[in-house]
Formats: structure tokens, sequence, C-alpha cells
């Protein structure tokens, strides 16, 4: 096995090209070459991806893309294709690709491919169902109300491409999404809902997954209290492999999809994980939304690196974060129906390459994934841009840019775009106390004034940024950004050698909430693990005993 990104030699040179271009502003190196932009962009499977105001320069992409060799990113891709076990840690394969396959590709094989590609057909058509009105309640009433109840990577996926992809949405059920444990996002639609009209799924692998099923058995009493016993089966579908549990829930039978092992929750949006996607957006979309995914796919195992989107986008993602100590990246993208990209994003990145480890099970010595963050790029230009372009903390952007409306507003759209550009110069040329001055003389300020006023309107620029624009946003395009994110963590994983696709860090709480339930339920009772929790839980109680 190739040894990780930190032992080849490309590591010290990256940290000497850092060294290099240290004292040297982002603006000067476009000034220095006025091709640069033609130079440090590239276009591939329906986006362009802009990276020439990031801080570096074709000699540092030149060495990014040896590395990339170097660690054997292409052995490692060929691996995941061919369904090996890459999953180390869990003895599992990783083969999402294989769930947006198109019919007689075989990915992961032939059995595989026909276990995928029926499903698929399950689904849709029960989709296909609801939406006509086909699949109803027990009243006979057509659903005009989904609530998908799930968690992590069965809410996030699903619940950013419904806002995402609302425009396809009109002639659908309203879809709603219910994952926190405390009710309130539940309690909320149930205000309003009609139990007639409303079918719930339930989302969880093992179908014991704590909040969802708090969620969804205080949806089936609801819905039992509202319409009576008989009539849970007739509003109750579910993704999950536990047919035991289900048919204690009273699931009906036909109305129950598959999960395989070999497919982790953050990768799982193009699976039957999607249903309550695939009610909202119809048939065509979906298929158009795999597709475009697909095509990503294509283009990141068929392109060679110093053209490849996603394994750029990890490169250069691996440049900032260990060469720029850069530790976040804000995800700006400049349509609000992409609002919650960056929450899903999240997970994918910091739940997949959030490790210590490598995959020899030694701590690591060198950064692994960055803190991911972010809102929709107005937004934010009023509320944190001023700590980005300011701010003694610095990060990584990515500015997300379609070129059309997404609600057929192509004015302010525009607008949009103009603000996207402006941003995206700005944090990178900066304002330089030279041009200030000027600006202030220019404004006939008094000198004392110029003085006083100089050092707060400067901008250091050099921020470093990447653009991803595109035509517009539909259900490929948007198939397109995921699978180019899901690349581009798979590339970070491979270099920095760690496992992205386990995520151990997620059971410690989970283990110790399940001992802490009796004791928050019954302080009187069995005993707290720590004498600091007891006395937490001792407060909450006597708040909770109060009117």
């Amino acid at each position: 096995m190739p040894a990780p990104g930190p032992r080849t030699a490309q590591w010290p040179e990256l940290t000497t090209h850092a060294t290099r271009l240290g004292a040297v502003a982002t603006r000067e190196l476009f000034t220095r070459d006025p091709g640069r932009f033609e130079r440090l962009s590239r276009q591939g499977a329906g986006l362009l991806m802009d990276f020439s105001r990031q801080h570096l320069d074709e000699t540092v992409l030149a060495t990014l893309v040896a590395l990339a060799d170097a660690v054997g990113l292409r052995e490692h891709r060929e691996a995941m294709w061919r369904g090996e076990k890459i999953n180390s840690t869990e003895g599992r394969a990783v083969l999402h690709v294989a769930l947006r396959q198109r019919p007689g590709a075989l990915i992961g094989g032939a059995q595989i491919a026909r276990e995928v590609l029926e499903e698929r057909e399950r689904m849709l058509a029960f989709a296909e169902g609801v939406r006509s009105g086909r699949i109803a309640g027990s009243s006979g009433k057509a659903f005009n109300r989904v609530v998908n109840i799930g968690i992590g990577g069965s809410d996030l996926g699903p619940a950013m491409a419904v806002r995402a992809l609302r425009r396809y949405t009109l002639d659908a059920p309203r879809c709603e999404f219910v994952s926190n444990v405390d009710g309130n996002r539940l309690a909320d639609i149930l205000q309003d809902a009609d139990p007639r009209s409303t079918l719930f799924i339930v989302s969880s692998k093992t179908f014991t997954t704590l909040e969802t099923l708090t969620n969804a058995r205080t949806a089936r009493a609801w819905l039992r209290e509202k319409l009576g016993e008989e009539a849970v089966r007739e509003h109750f579908a579910a993704v999950s492999v536990n047919h035991r549990a289900m048919d204690e829930f009273g699931v009906h039978p036909q109305h129950r999809f598959k999960m395989w092992d070999w497919v982790g929750g953050r990768y799982s949006l193009w699976s039957s994980i999607g249903v309550a996607l695939a009610i909202a957006i119809g048939r065509e979309a979906f298929l158009q939304l795999l597709a475009g995914g697909h095509e990503m796919d294509e283009h990141f195992r068929t392109t060679a690196w110093q053209d490849n989107l996603p394994a750029l986008l990890g490169l250069i993602g691996i440049w900032n974060i260990n060469f720029q100590m850069l530790p976040t990246v804000a995800v700006l993208p400049y349509d609000e129906r992409l609002g919650r990209l960056p929450a899903y994003l999240q997970q994918l990145e910091m739940e997949s390459n959030g490790k210590s480890v490598t995959l020899e099970g030694r701590p690591v010595q060198w950064q692994t994934a960055a803190v991911i963050w972010g809102e929709p790029g107005n937004n934010a230009q009023h509320s944190f841009f001023q700590l980005l372009h300011q701010g003694t903390q610095r990060a990584a952007l990515d500015l997300l840019l379609p070129a059309k409306s997404s609600c057929d507003n192509q004015g302010q759209q525009d607008l949009a775009i103009a603000s996207c550009l402006a941003q995206a110069e700005a944090f990178m040329a900066g304002l330089p106390s030279a041009a200030v001055r000027a600006d202030l003389e220019q404004a006939q300020l008094p000198p004392e004034r110029i003085e006083a006023l100089t050092p707060h309107k400067v901008h250091p620029g050099s921020r470093p940024s990447t653009l991803i624009a595109f035509p517009r946003l539909d259900p490929a395009t948007l198939g397109r950004l995921i699978a180019l994110y899901e690349h581009k963590v798979f590339t970070q994983g491979v270099v920095w050698g760690i496992n992205s696709f386990d995520q151990w860090g997620v059971e410690l709480g989970k283990k110790l909430c399940e001992q802490l339930v009796p004791s928050v339920r019954d302080p009187d009772g069995t005993p707290a693990a720590s004498p600091g929790v007891a006395r937490l839980i001792a407060q909450l109680a006597e708040w909770r005993a109060q009117p």
C-alpha cells in the first residue's frame, strides 16, 4: 500500500512552495499572469470550476497532481469501483457509485447491479403511486403530505435535495422532514396535518436509531388515536433491513425498501433513502439526479488528475488545510434553494474525514478534515463576511453560482451573480492601504481623518476561493454537485491515509445516552454515571417539576 501524502516526496516540496508564495499576494499572481484564469480553471461534467483565486500557481498544481499519483489515488479509486472492502474497520465495500449506475453498467458486479436496479424500480413505482393517488391512505384519500422520519444521512440528503429542487415538486404531496429527538419539529407538522392524507416514511437501516424510533412512535400514536390501529399499516412506509422490527411496528409489507451494508448513511441519498425525494420530484427528475451523479462518476474515473474536477477540489483542499493552515471551509451558494447544502456537506466531509488515526491504526501527525460551514451567499455577506474579509480567522471559500434563476426571476439572479463575482474579487484582491488613502483623499477628508480611518478600511485580500458555476440548478446538476463533493472527500481521505467510510466517533455518545435515559426519567432511581451529571439531572428535574 502506498504511503499517505505526508510520507511522500511531494509533501516537503509543497511546504517549500507554501513558503515561496507566502510573501506574494494573490492579486500579484494575477498581475504576473494575465492568463491565470485560463490556466487555473477547468470545465467538465456540466460544471465550471474556477480556482484561479486560490493562493497557488501552476507549479503547486503540478506537485499536487504528482501527490495524487504518489499516494495511489488511481488504485484506490479502482478498488472502490471493484467492490473491494475499502472500509477496512467494518469489513465493507463502498459502492454508493453503484446506486446511480445505468442498466448494463454492472458496477459492483452483476448481482449488485441487478439488485440496485430492481430496488430502484420498486421504490420509483411506489413514489409514482403516492404522487398519482393510486397508493392512498386507509380511508382511500390520496396522500397530500409525506413526513420522512430519519436523522443524519437518512434526513440531510433528501431534505437538502427537496429544497434544492422545489420547482419540480409543485404537483406532488408536500414533503416534510423530522430528525431532532426533542419532538418540536414533529409537533409543528402534526398540528395541522390531516391523518387521512398523511404518509410517514421511517428511514433507519437498523430500525433502532433512538431519535428516529422516538419520533416514529410518536407519529404512530398520533395516527392510531386519530384513525385507529388498523390504519397504521396504510400510513407507514420504511427503509430498513430489520423486517422483524417493521413487522412489530406495523409497516405495510409492500411499503418496505432495502438498504445495503456497502452504503454509508451519508452516501445513501441515491438509494431508497431518497424515496421521499422521489415522491417530491417524480420518477424522471429522480433519474436525472442519478444520471448527473453517474456523469460525475465517469468524469472522476476517466479524466486525468490535472483536469479532474473532484480530484482537483480535493487536492486544493489539501493545499489549504495542510500548507496554508486554513482550518475551515465556508460553502456559499448564490441560490437560496441550495441553503441546506452546507449542512449536508458538514456530515459528508466531517463524518467521513474527521479522523485522527491512519488506516493502520496509528495516530496521524497531520491535519485532516476542515470544519465545513456556510449560508446562502447574499445572506452571508450581511452576517459573517466581515470576519472573512478583515478578521484574524481565515477560511477557504467555495462559491456556488448558477447562471439561470431557479424561480424564473432572472433580474434578481443577475444581482446574485454580480454579488458573487464581486465578493470573489474582493476576497482575492483586498483593498491595500494605498488604495484606501486614495479613496479617502478623493472624498476630500482632512489628513488626520484619513490617517485615523485608513487601517480600519484596509482589506488584506488573498482569501482563497473556488467558484463552481453551472447553467442552472436542476436534478442533473444537483447530482453532479453531490458526486463532486463525494469524490473530493474520497480523494482527501486517500491522501491523508485514513478511512473515510466508518464513523466510530458517533457511537460513544449514543451509548452514554442509553445509559443516562433511565436517570433522566427517574432521578431518584438508578444513579447517573458521574456526580457532575447527577447534579445536572437533579437541577433539570427540579425545573421540570415547576408549573
